[in-house]
């Protein structure tokens, strides 16, 4: 959905009696998953909700593409092939103390065997369970960028 789309749809809310649902974040979001097809769904379900959305399926590719500042929030799977969530949020902590980061799992014991060995630190708040409806991952995102 274009920003020209976006804002139609905004003036025609309006006109017919108010700005509850439609509404502009301009968060820029990351999401790194090997999933082609979740991180296309992703994609446009954020953007639709007026993120700015930059995705990718290899995680050393997003990795070299990365920008320090440039994200409100960084969405990472933990089981990529090659190097997973995990690791990648390491890489990126190295380069950007401050990035703001949750990771994607649909399996509970492949979260609680990382928990357990070397994440145990990291909230529990910041992992968000595939699969999980659109509206529901929109509001977990906005809760982890108001944070």
């Amino acid at each position: 959905m274009s920003r020209l789309d976006v804002w139609l749809q905004r003036i025609e809310y309006y006109q017919h009696g108010g700005w509850r649902k439609i509404t502009m974040y301009n968060n820029r979001i990351l999401v790194v998953d090997d999933e082609p097809d979740l991180t296309q769904v992703s994609r446009l379900t954020l953007e639709y909700h007026g993120f700015k959305v930059d995705s990718f399926n290899d995680p050393h590719l997003a990795l070299s593409e990365y920008r320090p500042g440039l994200y409100d929030l960084v969405i990472l799977d933990i089981k990529m092939p090659n190097m997973d969530g995990f690791e990648l949020y390491l890489e990126i902590k190295k380069i950007d103390t401050n990035a703001n980061v949750c990771f994607l799992t649909a399996s509970e014991q492949y979260y609680e065997e990382f928990r357990k060995k070397d994440y145990y630190a990291l909230d529990r708040n910041l992992f968000i369970r595939k699969p999980i409806e659109n509206e529901e991952l929109v509001k977990k995102i906005n809760k982890m960028i108001k944070k």
